[in-house]
């Protein structure tokens, strides 16, 4: 059981190898590699390893698989008795990777 928490964005996400996730957006194409320094504990064989705030020996690198959009939010506005009425929406832009290897130097 081999496991990693991350800090990316400001939280901290648990990956494992050939897990696919959602970072925020970066203007990279499928194909190119993200490699993550921050990695904040270790899980593996021999235990548990923490940082104390991050391992420096451990990296994770990641696969980009493309962009995609997460779901669709409503914002509504009103005032009452105003006949004012606005409603739009916004959808945000991540980008998707796939777990490729968790290394330890």
């Amino acid at each position: 059981m081999l496991y990693a928490i991350i800090s990316d964005g400001g939280r901290q996400l648990k990956v494992e190898e050939g897990q696919t996730l959602d970072i925020d957006f970066r203007g990279l194409s499928a194909g190119e590699q993200i490699k993550f320094d921050r990695v904040l504990a270790l899980r593996n064989d021999e235990g548990l390893q923490i940082g104390r705030p991050t391992l420096d020996t451990v990296s994770v690198t990641a696969e980009v698989v493309g962009a995609t959009k997460g779901p669709k939010l409503v914002v509504q506005k009103f005032r009452r008795r105003k006949n004012y009425r606005r409603r739009t929406g916004h959808r945000q832009i991540y980008t998707r990777v796939k777990i490729a290897k968790i290394e330890m130097s």
